[in-house]
C-alpha cells in the first residue's frame, strides 16, 4: 500500500471518528488505533476476572443463604464481563491465551482495586457501592467508544453492573441501620475502599500517557479526572443518606462549580500498586496461575471432545 493510500484512509478513518461512526473489525484502522483498544479492553477484562477473587473469598461465609446466592451469581456475571470483553478484543486480531498469558505473566495490568483484601462482610457492600459505583460512571461513557464490539459488549454490561451497586449499597445500608459494630463495620468498610476507588479511574489527566489520543480516538469519552469528579458527586449524597463519613476532611461542596471539592490523592501508593506492589498483587496472580495451570487438562479435554465431534461431522456428512 502506498504512501498515498494511506493517508487517504487515514483522512477516511478520522472522519467516521470525527462523525461517531462506529469502527468494525474489518474497517481498516490505524495500528496504534489497534493497539491501543487491545490494551484497553484487555485491562478491563482482566480486571473483571481477577476481581472475582475478592468477593468469591467471601461466598462460603456470606450471613446468609440468600446472601450466598445473590454473591454467587454476582461472581458468575463477573466472569460473563470477562469472557464478552476477551471476544472484543479478540476481533482485533489477538487471542484470548496471549492476553491472558501477558495477564498472568504481570506484562499486562488490571484495575489496581482488586489489590485490596476483603477482611469483613462490610467489604463485600463497600466493593458494591464503591467499587462498581466506579465502574458504571467509566463504563457508561464506553457505550458511546467508537470501537463497536467494545461499545455494544459495554451495554450489557452495565446492566448487570447496576445490579451489583444496588446490591452493594443494600448490604451497607443494612450495616449502616445496625448494631453498634455493623454501622463501625461498615464505616471502617468505606474508610479503606474510599481511596482506592478514586484511585480506580487512573492518573491524573496531566499524567495520563494515554488520555490525548484515546480521547482523540474516542476509545475513551471522557478523561480520567473528569469521570472522577462523577463519581464523588454522586456517591456523597449516598454517604450522607448512610449516615456514613468519608474520610476525607477537605471534602466540601463548592457552590461555584456545583461539584464537591475532595483531598489529594496518594498517588505514591497507587503507582506502587499499579508496578505490582500493592497488598494482595502477589496473591492475586499466584492465585490466577494455580487456577491456569490446574486447569490445564479440563482445557484439553474440551478441545478433544471438540475434535471429536467435528470428525462425527464429517463422517455422517460423508
Amino acid at each position: 500500500m502506498s504512501e498515498q493510500e494511506i493517508k487517504d484512509l487515514e483522512k477516511i478513518f478520522e472522519e467516521r471518528i470525527a462523525n461517531d461512526e462506529k469502527i468494525e473489525p474489518k474497517d481498516w484502522m490505524p495500528e496504534k488505533y489497534r493497539q491501543m483498544n487491545i490494551r484497553q479492553i484487555s485491562q478491563h477484562a482482566h480486571s473483571e476476572i481477577v476481581g472475582m477473587l475478592p468477593e468469591g473469598n467471601w461466598i462460603t461465609r456470606a450471613p446468609s443463604l440468600l446472601r450466598k446466592v445473590t454473591l454467587l451469581a454476582k461472581v458468575q456475571d463477573e466472569a460473563g464481563h470477562g469472557l464478552y470483553l476477551y471476544s472484543a478484543a479478540e476481533t482485533l486480531g489477538i487471542s484470548r491465551d496471549e492476553m491472558y498469558k501477558q495477564m498472568l505473566t504481570g506484562k499486562a495490568k488490571y484495575s489496581s482495586i482488586f489489590n485490596y483484601p476483603t477482611l469483613t462482610w462490610a467489604d463485600i457492600g463497600a466493593i458494591g457501592w464503591l467499587v462498581d459505583g466506579a465502574a458504571i460512571v467509566n463504563q457508561v461513557s464506553l457505550t458511546h467508544t467508537s470501537y463497536g464490539p467494545y461499545a455494544r459488549g459495554m451495554v450489557r454490561i452495565c446492566k448487570e453492573e447496576s445490579f451489583h451497586q444496588r446490591q452493594g449499597y443494600q448490604i451497607m445500608y443494612i450495616l449502616a441501620n445496625g448494631t453498634k459494630e455493623q454501622r463501625e463495620m461498615a464505616q471502617d468498610a468505606l474508610n479503606r475502599f474510599w481511596w482506592p476507588a478514586l484511585m480506580m479511574f487512573g492518573p491524573r489527566d496531566a499524567d495520563s500517557t494515554h488520555t490525548d489520543q484515546s480521547m482523540k480516538w474516542k476509545i475513551k469519552i471522557k478523561t480520567n479526572d473528569t469521570l472522577r469528579q462523577m463519581f464523588v458527586d454522586q456517591v456523597v449524597p449516598q454517604a450522607d443518606i448512610l449516615g456514613l463519613t468519608i474520610p476525607d476532611p477537605d471534602l466540601k461542596y463548592n457552590e461555584e462549580t456545583g461539584h464537591y471539592d475532595f483531598g489529594e490523592i496518594d498517588w505514591e501508593e497507587f503507582w506502587q500498586v499499579v508496578k505490582g506492589h500493592g497488598i494482595c498483587n502477589k496473591d492475586r496472580l499466584e492465585a490466577k496461575n494455580k487456577a491456569w495451570n490446574e486447569g490445564e487438562w479440563v482445557r484439553n479435554a474440551a478441545v478433544a471432545y471438540g475434535e471429536k465431534q467435528k470428525e462425527k461431522q464429517v463422517k455422517k456428512a460423508s
